[in-house]
C-alpha cells in the first residue's frame, strides 16, 4: 500500500483551492472591466487599452506569483513559529509545524470565497472596492474612500478571520506539544504576532514613502 504524504496532500489541496478562488475572482467578477473603468478616469483611451492588453497577455504570471508568495508565506510563518517554540524551550520538528500552518491557511481560503460570493451578489462595486474589501475587517467599517493609503493594509489585517487564524495555529501547536491551548496561543502571539506587527509597520513605512 502506498503511504500518503499528508503534507503534500494538504499543500496540493491548498494550492488547488487558491488557484480556483483566483480564477473565479478574475473571471466571474469581470475584474478587467472594473479595472478598465478605473483607469479611464485618469488615462486616455489608447493608454487604457494598452494596459489592459498587457495585463491579459501576462495574466498567467499572476497565478505563479500568488503560489510563490503562498509558499514563501507558509515557510516564513513556520520558521517564525519554530523560533518561537525554541525560545520557549520546546523542540518541535519543522515538518510538523509546516503541516499545521498549511491547515491553518485554509482559513484564508474561506475568506477568499466569502469575498467572491459577497462581491458577486453585490454587483455594483468599483475596482477599488473589489481590491480593498476584506470580510469582517475594520477597513470595511471605516471605509477606504477618505483613508490614507498607508492605513489600508493594517486595517485590512485587523479582521475576525485573522483572529481565528491565530487560534487555529495555537490549537494545532498546543496539540503537537501536548500543552494547553493558552500555551500555544502565547507562543503564536509572541512569535507570529510580533512578526506580523513588524511586517505591518514595514508595509506602512514603504507605502507612506511611496506616496
Amino acid at each position: 500500500m502506498v503511504k500518503i504524504n499528508h503534507n503534500f496532500l494538504n499543500i496540493s489541496l491548498l494550492i488547488v483551492c487558491t488557484l480556483i478562488s483566483l480564477f473565479l475572482f478574475q473571471n466571474l467578477l469581470n475584474i478587467d472591466e472594473k479595472y478598465q473603468l478605473f483607469l479611464s478616469e485618469t488615462l486616455i483611451e489608447n493608454k487604457v487599452k494598452s494596459i489592459i492588453q498587457n495585463k491579459e497577455k501576462w495574466e498567467w504570471l499572476s497565478y505563479i506569483l500568488v503560489l510563490t508568495l503562498l509558499l514563501i508565506k507558509i515557510f516564513t510563518i513556520s520558521l517564525i513559529i519554530q523560533i518561537g517554540t525554541f525560545l520557549f524551550g520546546i523542540d518541535l520538528k519543522f515538518k510538523k509545524i509546516i503541516n499545521f500552518v498549511v491547515k491553518a491557511e485554509f482559513v484564508f481560503v474561506i475568506v477568499a470565497f466569502i469575498k467572491l460570493i459577497w462581491l458577486y451578489l453585490k454587483s455594483d462595486y468599483s475596482y477599488l472596492d473589489a481590491i480593498y474589501f476584506y470580510p469582517l475587517s475594520i477597513l470595511n467599517i471605516v471605509g477606504h474612500e477618505d483613508l490614507s493609503s498607508w492605513f489600508i493594509y493594517p486595517l485590512q489585517t485587523f479582521n475576525v478571520f485573522e483572529i481565528i487564524y491565530w487560534f487555529v495555529l495555537a490549537y494545532f501547536l498546543a496539540k503537537q506539544i501536548n500543552k494547553p491551548t493558552d500555551v500555544g496561543f502565547k507562543i503564536i502571539a509572541s512569535s507570529y504576532g510580533s512578526s506580523l506587527l513588524l511586517w505591518m509597520v514595514v508595509i506602512m513605512f514603504f507605502t507612506l514613502n511611496a506616496n
